[in-house]
Protein backbone atom coordinates (compact mmCIF):
# COMPACT_ATOMS: atom_id res chain seq x y z
CA UNK A 1 0.00 0.00 0.00
CA UNK A 2 0.91 3.62 -0.35
CA UNK A 3 0.92 5.43 2.26
CA UNK A 4 -2.47 8.34 2.80
CA UNK A 5 -2.74 10.90 4.79
CA UNK A 6 -5.79 13.47 5.63
CA UNK A 7 -4.99 16.89 4.29
CA UNK A 8 -7.02 19.18 6.61
CA UNK A 9 -6.32 21.44 3.72
CA UNK A 10 -8.23 19.47 1.22
CA UNK A 11 -10.25 17.80 3.73
CA UNK A 12 -9.54 14.61 1.97
CA UNK A 13 -6.99 11.39 2.39
CA UNK A 14 -4.18 12.27 -0.08
CA UNK A 15 -1.03 9.77 -1.32
CA UNK A 16 1.84 11.21 0.12
CA UNK A 17 4.62 11.78 -2.07
CA UNK A 18 7.18 13.72 -0.12
CA UNK A 19 9.15 16.44 -2.84
CA UNK A 20 11.81 14.79 -2.93
CA UNK A 21 11.86 10.97 -2.68
CA UNK A 22 13.37 9.50 0.63
CA UNK A 23 13.85 12.67 2.35
CA UNK A 24 10.28 14.33 4.16
CA UNK A 25 10.42 17.96 6.14
CA UNK A 26 7.95 18.29 8.77
CA UNK A 27 7.67 21.56 10.74
CA UNK A 28 5.22 20.83 13.93
CA UNK A 29 3.96 23.71 16.08
CA UNK A 30 5.73 23.52 19.34
CA UNK A 31 4.66 24.72 23.17
CA UNK A 32 4.60 28.40 24.01
CA UNK A 33 6.49 28.29 26.98
CA UNK A 34 4.42 30.15 29.67
CA UNK A 35 3.55 27.32 32.09
CA UNK A 36 3.64 23.76 33.01
CA UNK A 37 2.88 21.14 30.20
CA UNK A 38 -0.91 19.35 30.79
CA UNK A 39 -1.33 16.16 28.71
CA UNK A 40 -3.24 17.89 25.95
CA UNK A 41 0.35 19.04 25.17
CA UNK A 42 1.30 16.15 24.50
CA UNK A 43 -1.36 14.69 22.03
CA UNK A 44 0.32 16.31 18.80
CA UNK A 45 3.95 16.25 20.08
CA UNK A 46 3.10 11.95 20.55
CA UNK A 47 0.84 11.90 17.24
CA UNK A 48 3.71 13.29 15.17
CA UNK A 49 6.42 11.20 16.84
CA UNK A 50 4.51 8.50 15.29
CA UNK A 51 4.51 9.84 12.09
CA UNK A 52 7.64 10.26 12.15
CA UNK A 53 8.85 6.72 13.78
CA UNK A 54 6.32 5.41 10.49
CA UNK A 55 8.12 7.55 8.17
CA UNK A 56 11.62 6.41 8.89
CA UNK A 57 10.50 2.77 9.44
CA UNK A 58 9.43 2.87 5.74
CA UNK A 59 12.68 4.46 4.28
CA UNK A 60 12.27 7.76 4.75
CA UNK A 61 14.85 10.14 6.21
CA UNK A 62 12.81 12.97 7.99
CA UNK A 63 13.54 16.28 9.37
CA UNK A 64 11.49 16.74 12.29
CA UNK A 65 11.40 20.72 13.21
CA UNK A 66 9.92 21.36 16.26
CA UNK A 67 9.74 25.09 17.44
CA UNK A 68 10.02 26.81 20.60
CA UNK A 69 7.87 29.90 20.99
CA UNK A 70 9.75 31.73 23.84
CA UNK A 71 8.06 35.14 24.17
CA UNK A 72 4.74 36.62 23.86
CA UNK A 73 1.89 38.48 26.02
CA UNK A 74 0.90 35.56 28.56
CA UNK A 75 4.95 34.94 29.34
CA UNK A 76 5.83 38.62 29.74
CA UNK A 77 2.70 38.82 31.69
CA UNK A 78 3.33 35.80 33.88
CA UNK A 79 7.18 36.10 34.33
CA UNK A 80 6.46 40.12 35.67
CA UNK A 81 3.94 38.49 38.42
CA UNK A 82 6.63 36.07 39.64
CA UNK A 83 9.00 38.92 39.34
CA UNK A 84 11.76 36.90 37.16
CA UNK A 85 13.24 37.68 33.88
CA UNK A 86 10.74 36.79 31.34
CA UNK A 87 13.66 35.01 29.60
CA UNK A 88 14.28 32.79 33.01
CA UNK A 89 10.88 32.08 32.93
CA UNK A 90 10.35 31.01 29.40
CA UNK A 91 13.56 28.40 30.12
CA UNK A 92 12.50 27.20 32.90
CA UNK A 93 9.04 25.74 31.59
CA UNK A 94 11.14 24.98 28.15
CA UNK A 95 13.13 22.37 30.47
CA UNK A 96 9.51 20.95 31.62
CA UNK A 97 8.70 20.68 27.96
CA UNK A 98 11.86 18.93 27.08
CA UNK A 99 11.46 16.34 29.70
CA UNK A 100 7.98 15.55 29.64
CA UNK A 101 8.35 14.97 25.95
CA UNK A 102 11.46 12.75 26.68
CA UNK A 103 9.46 11.05 30.02
CA UNK A 104 7.00 9.47 26.93
CA UNK A 105 9.48 8.09 24.75
CA UNK A 106 9.28 11.35 21.94
CA UNK A 107 12.18 11.06 19.68
CA UNK A 108 14.13 14.38 19.73
CA UNK A 109 13.65 17.03 16.78
CA UNK A 110 15.95 17.67 14.25
CA UNK A 111 15.96 21.12 14.74
CA UNK A 112 14.34 22.74 17.93
CA UNK A 113 14.70 26.49 17.34
CA UNK A 114 13.28 29.10 19.56
CA UNK A 115 11.52 32.37 18.09
CA UNK A 116 14.10 34.48 20.03
CA UNK A 117 17.12 33.09 17.93
CA UNK A 118 15.79 34.39 14.92
CA UNK A 119 14.91 38.09 14.93
CA UNK A 120 17.25 38.37 11.99
CA UNK A 121 14.58 36.11 9.71
CA UNK A 122 11.36 37.26 10.87
CA UNK A 123 12.62 40.98 10.45
CA UNK A 124 13.37 40.09 6.65
CA UNK A 125 10.28 38.18 5.96
CA UNK A 126 8.31 41.41 7.18
CA UNK A 127 9.85 43.32 5.03
CA UNK A 128 9.51 41.17 2.04
CA UNK A 129 5.76 41.14 2.60
CA UNK A 130 5.39 44.91 2.78
CA UNK A 131 7.77 45.69 -0.37
CA UNK A 132 5.13 42.86 -2.07
CA UNK A 133 2.26 44.36 -0.91
CA UNK A 134 1.06 42.19 2.20
CA UNK A 135 1.71 44.50 5.18
CA UNK A 136 1.87 47.84 6.37
CA UNK A 137 3.14 49.98 9.00
CA UNK A 138 1.25 51.38 11.73
CA UNK A 139 2.72 53.30 14.86
CA UNK A 140 6.28 51.31 15.29
CA UNK A 141 4.28 47.91 14.33
CA UNK A 142 3.63 46.27 10.88
CA UNK A 143 0.19 44.43 9.92
CA UNK A 144 -0.28 41.77 7.70
CA UNK A 145 -2.95 43.06 4.96
CA UNK A 146 -5.46 40.62 4.49
CA UNK A 147 -7.59 41.99 2.38
CA UNK A 148 -4.57 42.25 -0.23
CA UNK A 149 -4.57 38.14 0.03
CA UNK A 150 -7.47 36.50 -2.00
CA UNK A 151 -6.40 33.24 -0.81
CA UNK A 152 -6.43 34.27 2.91
CA UNK A 153 -9.40 32.29 4.34
CA UNK A 154 -8.46 29.05 2.25
CA UNK A 155 -6.70 26.93 4.76
CA UNK A 156 -10.14 26.62 7.28
CA UNK A 157 -12.17 27.63 4.07
CA UNK A 158 -13.83 30.71 5.78
CA UNK A 159 -14.92 33.55 3.97
CA UNK A 160 -12.82 36.53 4.92
CA UNK A 161 -15.89 38.77 6.28
CA UNK A 162 -16.97 36.18 8.56
CA UNK A 163 -13.90 36.35 10.59
CA UNK A 164 -13.78 38.06 13.87
CA UNK A 165 -11.40 40.77 14.42
CA UNK A 166 -7.73 40.31 15.40
CA UNK A 167 -7.09 41.02 19.05
CA UNK A 168 -3.94 42.70 18.87
CA UNK A 169 -4.53 46.16 18.07
CA UNK A 170 -7.59 48.40 18.45
CA UNK A 171 -10.12 47.62 15.39
CA UNK A 172 -10.06 50.57 13.85
CA UNK A 173 -6.45 51.96 13.68
CA UNK A 174 -6.19 48.89 11.04
CA UNK A 175 -7.12 48.62 7.64
CA UNK A 176 -9.49 45.64 8.17
CA UNK A 177 -10.16 44.85 11.43
CA UNK A 178 -8.80 41.40 11.01
CA UNK A 179 -5.43 42.73 9.57
CA UNK A 180 -3.08 40.79 12.52
CA UNK A 181 0.66 42.14 13.77
CA UNK A 182 4.05 40.68 12.00
CA UNK A 183 5.72 42.85 13.86
CA UNK A 184 4.31 44.48 17.85
CA UNK A 185 6.01 47.85 18.44
CA UNK A 186 7.50 48.04 22.01
CA UNK A 187 5.56 48.62 24.78
CA UNK A 188 6.28 51.11 27.74
CA UNK A 189 4.85 48.37 30.42
CA UNK A 190 7.53 45.99 28.77
CA UNK A 191 11.21 45.62 29.28
CA UNK A 192 13.89 46.82 27.11
CA UNK A 193 15.21 43.17 26.92
CA UNK A 194 11.62 41.91 25.29
CA UNK A 195 12.81 44.21 22.41
CA UNK A 196 14.76 44.21 19.43
CA UNK A 197 15.99 47.07 16.85
CA UNK A 198 13.92 47.33 13.24
CA UNK A 199 13.35 49.26 10.84
CA UNK A 200 9.87 50.13 12.62
CA UNK A 201 11.52 50.74 15.91
CA UNK A 202 12.27 48.60 18.96
CA UNK A 203 9.95 46.13 19.09
CA UNK A 204 9.08 42.07 18.78
CA UNK A 205 7.51 39.59 16.68
CA UNK A 206 4.55 38.47 16.40
CA UNK A 207 3.08 35.13 17.00
CA UNK A 208 2.68 33.89 13.16
CA UNK A 209 5.31 35.15 11.76
CA UNK A 210 7.36 33.18 13.98
CA UNK A 211 6.96 30.13 12.38
CA UNK A 212 6.55 31.14 8.77
CA UNK A 213 10.35 32.20 9.35
CA UNK A 214 11.85 29.41 11.26
CA UNK A 215 9.85 26.66 8.82
CA UNK A 216 11.87 28.56 6.01
CA UNK A 217 14.90 28.75 8.04
CA UNK A 218 15.33 25.00 8.51
CA UNK A 219 13.22 23.64 5.52
CA UNK A 220 13.32 26.05 2.57
CA UNK A 221 10.72 27.92 0.82
CA UNK A 222 8.73 24.66 0.02
CA UNK A 223 8.56 21.44 2.72
CA UNK A 224 6.32 18.65 2.69
CA UNK A 225 3.95 18.61 6.50
CA UNK A 226 3.42 21.22 8.83
CA UNK A 227 1.31 19.88 11.83
CA UNK A 228 -0.03 20.96 14.31
CA UNK A 229 -3.07 20.74 17.00
CA UNK A 230 -6.50 21.32 15.96
CA UNK A 231 -6.99 24.06 18.05
CA UNK A 232 -3.82 25.92 15.48
CA UNK A 233 -5.61 26.32 12.69
CA UNK A 234 -7.19 29.36 13.07
CA UNK A 235 -5.85 32.03 13.38
CA UNK A 236 -2.26 30.90 13.55
CA UNK A 237 -2.03 28.27 11.12
CA UNK A 238 -4.04 30.28 8.47
CA UNK A 239 -2.26 32.86 9.47
CA UNK A 240 1.01 31.18 8.75
CA UNK A 241 0.24 30.16 5.43
CA UNK A 242 -1.27 34.05 3.96
CA UNK A 243 2.53 34.88 4.97
CA UNK A 244 4.45 32.85 3.70
CA UNK A 245 2.24 32.50 0.47
CA UNK A 246 2.09 36.21 0.32
CA UNK A 247 6.32 36.44 0.45
CA UNK A 248 6.17 34.42 -2.53
CA UNK A 249 7.37 30.52 -0.95
CA UNK A 250 5.01 27.50 -1.56
CA UNK A 251 5.26 26.63 2.46
CA UNK A 252 4.00 23.55 3.59
CA UNK A 253 2.86 21.05 0.84
CA UNK A 254 0.55 19.17 3.33
CA UNK A 255 -1.65 20.01 6.60
CA UNK A 256 -2.14 17.83 9.38
CA UNK A 257 -3.88 18.05 12.56
CA UNK A 258 -4.55 15.88 16.08
CA UNK A 259 -7.61 16.74 17.73
CA UNK A 260 -7.95 17.98 21.50
CA UNK A 261 -7.50 15.89 24.75
CA UNK A 262 -11.16 16.18 26.46
CA UNK A 263 -12.15 16.39 30.23
CA UNK A 264 -16.23 15.53 30.40
CA UNK A 265 -16.28 17.19 26.80
CA UNK A 266 -14.39 19.89 26.80
CA UNK A 267 -11.29 20.94 25.59
CA UNK A 268 -8.36 20.33 28.42
CA UNK A 269 -6.68 23.93 28.48
CA UNK A 270 -5.38 25.98 31.43
CA UNK A 271 -7.98 28.73 30.83
CA UNK A 272 -10.65 26.20 31.55
CA UNK A 273 -8.84 25.09 34.77
CA UNK A 274 -9.15 21.32 34.18
CA UNK A 275 -5.43 20.52 32.85
CA UNK A 276 -3.47 17.51 33.93
CA UNK A 277 -0.40 18.58 34.41
CA UNK A 278 2.36 15.69 33.10
CA UNK A 279 4.07 15.44 36.27
CA UNK A 280 1.24 14.88 38.30
CA UNK A 281 -0.17 12.41 36.03
CA UNK A 282 3.36 10.92 35.84
CA UNK A 283 3.81 10.42 39.55
CA UNK A 284 0.87 7.75 39.36
CA UNK A 285 1.27 6.28 36.27
CA UNK A 286 3.84 4.53 34.05
CA UNK A 287 5.08 6.76 31.34
CA UNK A 288 4.76 4.31 28.73
CA UNK A 289 1.42 3.94 29.71
CA UNK A 290 0.78 7.67 29.34
CA UNK A 291 2.48 7.14 25.70
CA UNK A 292 -0.10 4.36 24.98
CA UNK A 293 -3.55 6.13 26.20
CA UNK A 294 -2.35 9.19 23.72
CA UNK A 295 -1.24 7.12 20.64
CA UNK A 296 -4.19 4.49 20.61
CA UNK A 297 -6.94 6.60 19.76
CA UNK A 298 -6.32 8.12 16.23
CA UNK A 299 -4.50 11.22 16.20
CA UNK A 300 -7.90 13.07 14.58
CA UNK A 301 -10.37 11.99 17.24
CA UNK A 302 -10.95 13.46 19.99
CA UNK A 303 -9.83 11.61 23.35
CA UNK A 304 -11.67 12.16 26.38
CA UNK A 305 -8.94 11.50 29.55
CA UNK A 306 -10.42 10.20 32.51
CA UNK A 307 -8.21 8.27 35.62
CA UNK A 308 -10.27 5.09 33.94
CA UNK A 309 -8.32 5.70 30.25
CA UNK A 310 -5.11 5.61 32.73
CA UNK A 311 -6.12 2.65 34.24
CA UNK A 312 -7.23 1.07 31.75
CA UNK A 313 -3.63 2.27 29.47
CA UNK A 314 -1.76 1.13 32.42
CA UNK A 315 -3.41 -2.74 32.40
CA UNK A 316 -2.98 -2.80 28.88
CA UNK A 317 1.00 -1.93 28.72
CA UNK A 318 1.34 -4.39 31.47
CA UNK A 319 -0.07 -6.86 29.19
CA UNK A 320 2.53 -6.30 26.51
CA UNK A 321 5.11 -6.05 28.66
CA UNK A 322 4.10 -9.15 30.48
CA UNK A 323 4.24 -10.55 27.64
CA UNK A 324 7.67 -9.68 25.92
CA UNK A 325 9.26 -10.08 29.46
CA UNK A 326 7.97 -13.65 29.58
CA UNK A 327 8.58 -14.50 25.55
CA UNK A 328 12.34 -13.31 25.84
CA UNK A 329 12.49 -15.30 28.87
CA UNK A 330 11.58 -18.50 27.25
CA UNK A 331 13.12 -17.94 23.55
CA UNK A 332 15.88 -15.56 24.23
CA UNK A 333 15.90 -11.39 23.62
CA UNK A 334 15.98 -9.83 20.79
CA UNK A 335 18.52 -7.32 19.56
CA UNK A 336 16.96 -3.97 18.58
CA UNK A 337 19.14 -4.60 14.92
CA UNK A 338 17.01 -7.94 15.09
CA UNK A 339 13.78 -5.55 15.67
CA UNK A 340 13.95 -3.40 13.31
CA UNK A 341 14.96 -5.51 10.38
CA UNK A 342 11.87 -7.75 10.70
CA UNK A 343 8.90 -7.53 8.25
CA UNK A 344 5.87 -5.97 9.60
CA UNK A 345 2.44 -8.13 9.37
CA UNK A 346 0.52 -7.35 6.42
CA UNK A 347 -2.75 -6.06 8.84
CA UNK A 348 -0.09 -3.73 10.44
CA UNK A 349 1.26 -1.99 7.48
CA UNK A 350 -2.38 -1.65 6.10
CA UNK A 351 -3.72 0.17 9.19
CA UNK A 352 -0.40 2.78 9.53
CA UNK A 353 -0.29 3.47 5.49
CA UNK A 354 -3.97 4.43 5.74
CA UNK A 355 -3.39 7.68 8.15
CA UNK A 356 -2.13 6.12 10.58
CA UNK A 357 -5.19 3.79 12.03
CA UNK A 358 -3.17 3.09 15.35
CA UNK A 359 -6.11 1.55 16.79
CA UNK A 360 -6.73 -1.18 13.87
CA UNK A 361 -2.29 -1.61 14.30
CA UNK A 362 -2.89 -2.49 17.84
CA UNK A 363 -5.51 -4.25 17.56
CA UNK A 364 -3.09 -6.63 15.77
CA UNK A 365 -1.07 -6.72 18.16
CA UNK A 366 -3.39 -7.68 20.83
CA UNK A 367 -4.19 -10.87 18.42
CA UNK A 368 -0.36 -11.33 18.38
CA UNK A 369 -0.25 -11.17 21.81
CA UNK A 370 -3.48 -13.55 22.54
CA UNK A 371 -1.09 -16.06 20.04
CA UNK A 372 2.42 -15.34 21.77
CA UNK A 373 0.09 -16.11 25.33
CA UNK A 374 -1.21 -19.38 24.03
CA UNK A 375 1.68 -20.79 22.79
CA UNK A 376 3.75 -19.82 26.07
CA UNK A 377 0.97 -21.93 27.64
CA UNK A 378 0.96 -25.04 25.07
CA UNK A 379 4.82 -24.97 25.48
CA UNK A 380 4.93 -23.88 21.52
CA UNK A 381 8.56 -22.40 21.62
CA UNK A 382 8.20 -21.55 17.61
CA UNK A 383 5.28 -19.77 17.94
CA UNK A 384 6.50 -17.92 21.13
CA UNK A 385 9.16 -16.74 19.16
CA UNK A 386 7.21 -15.79 15.94
CA UNK A 387 4.86 -13.82 17.87
CA UNK A 388 7.72 -11.82 20.31
CA UNK A 389 9.15 -10.97 16.77
CA UNK A 390 6.26 -9.61 15.36
CA UNK A 391 5.03 -8.07 18.54
CA UNK A 392 8.29 -5.99 19.73
CA UNK A 393 8.99 -4.77 15.53
CA UNK A 394 4.91 -3.39 15.45
CA UNK A 395 5.23 -1.77 18.80
CA UNK A 396 8.82 -0.50 17.69
CA UNK A 397 7.36 1.12 14.83
CA UNK A 398 4.56 3.04 17.29
CA UNK A 399 7.43 3.46 19.81
CA UNK A 400 6.10 1.57 22.72
CA UNK A 401 8.31 -1.79 22.56
CA UNK A 402 8.39 -2.61 26.53
CA UNK A 403 12.38 -4.00 25.59
CA UNK A 404 13.55 -0.82 24.07
CA UNK A 405 16.26 1.19 25.81
CA UNK A 406 12.87 3.84 26.30
CA UNK A 407 11.24 1.75 28.49
CA UNK A 408 13.85 -0.98 29.79
CA UNK A 409 14.75 0.96 32.35
CA UNK A 410 11.63 2.42 32.92
CA UNK A 411 10.03 -0.41 33.70
CA UNK A 412 12.48 -1.89 35.90
CA UNK A 413 9.70 -1.36 38.63
CA UNK A 414 7.09 -3.11 36.61
CA UNK A 415 9.20 -5.90 35.74
CA UNK A 416 10.46 -6.60 39.99
CA UNK A 417 6.14 -6.28 40.20
CA UNK A 418 6.20 -8.90 37.71
CA UNK A 419 8.30 -11.48 39.35
CA UNK A 420 6.57 -10.55 42.49
CA UNK A 421 2.91 -11.42 40.72
CA UNK A 422 4.76 -14.52 39.58
CA UNK A 423 5.59 -15.93 42.93
CA UNK A 424 2.21 -15.25 44.16
CA UNK A 425 0.61 -17.04 41.69
CA UNK A 426 3.07 -19.93 41.61
CA UNK A 427 2.10 -20.53 45.07
CA UNK A 428 -1.61 -20.69 43.75
CA UNK A 429 -0.39 -23.08 41.30
CA UNK A 430 1.13 -25.50 43.67
CA UNK A 431 -1.76 -25.02 46.00
CA UNK A 432 -4.53 -26.18 43.21
CA UNK A 433 -2.42 -28.79 42.07
CA UNK A 434 -1.80 -30.34 45.45
CA UNK A 435 -5.72 -30.26 45.61
CA UNK A 436 -6.35 -31.98 42.73
CA UNK A 437 -3.82 -34.39 43.29
CA UNK A 438 -6.10 -35.00 46.03
CA UNK A 439 -9.10 -35.01 43.61
CA UNK A 440 -10.78 -32.21 46.00
CA UNK A 441 -12.17 -30.27 42.99
CA UNK A 442 -14.11 -27.59 44.44
CA UNK A 443 -10.61 -25.97 45.76
CA UNK A 444 -9.12 -26.19 42.99
CA UNK A 445 -11.56 -24.96 41.53
CA UNK A 446 -12.15 -21.86 43.72
CA UNK A 447 -8.54 -20.96 43.41
CA UNK A 448 -8.63 -20.96 39.41
CA UNK A 449 -11.94 -18.57 40.06
CA UNK A 450 -10.49 -16.41 42.22
CA UNK A 451 -7.42 -15.93 39.82
CA UNK A 452 -9.45 -15.44 37.09
CA UNK A 453 -11.58 -12.89 38.99
CA UNK A 454 -7.82 -11.00 39.49
CA UNK A 455 -7.44 -11.24 35.59
CA UNK A 456 -5.06 -14.25 35.26
CA UNK A 457 -5.64 -17.26 32.73
CA UNK A 458 -4.46 -20.78 34.18
CA UNK A 459 -4.05 -23.28 31.31
CA UNK A 460 -3.08 -27.30 31.87
CA UNK A 461 -0.83 -28.47 30.17
CA UNK A 462 1.32 -32.07 29.89
CA UNK A 463 4.01 -30.41 31.58
CA UNK A 464 2.07 -28.83 34.09
CA UNK A 465 -0.37 -25.24 34.59
CA UNK A 466 1.13 -22.19 32.83
CA UNK A 467 -0.47 -18.89 33.69
CA UNK A 468 -0.90 -15.75 31.82
CA UNK A 469 -2.59 -12.33 32.18
CA UNK A 470 -6.07 -11.90 30.65
CA UNK A 471 -6.18 -10.15 27.13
Amino acid sequence: MTLTLFDTSTRTERAFEPLEPGKVGIYLCGPTVQSSPHVGHLRSAVAFDVLQRWLERTGHQVTMVRNVTDIDDKTLMKAAEAGVPWWQWALTYEREFQAAYAAVGVLPPAAEPRATGHIPEIIALVARLIERGHAYELSGSVYFDVRSFSEYGSLTRQALDDLTPAPDAPADDKHDPRDFALWKARKSTEPETASWDSPWGPGRPGWHIECSAMARRFLGDAFDIHGGGLDLRFPHHENEQAQSRGAGYDFAQLWMHSAWVTQSGAKMSKSLGNGLLVSEVLSRYPAAALRLALAQVHYRSMLEYSEQTMEDATATWNRLAGFVTRASDRVGALTLAEVRAATLPEPFVEAMDDDLSVPRALAHVHETVRAGNAALTGGDDAVVAESLLSVRAMLDALGLDPASETWAAADSGADSAMTALDSLVQADIQARAAARAAKDWGTADAIRDRLAEAGIVVEDGADGARWSLQD
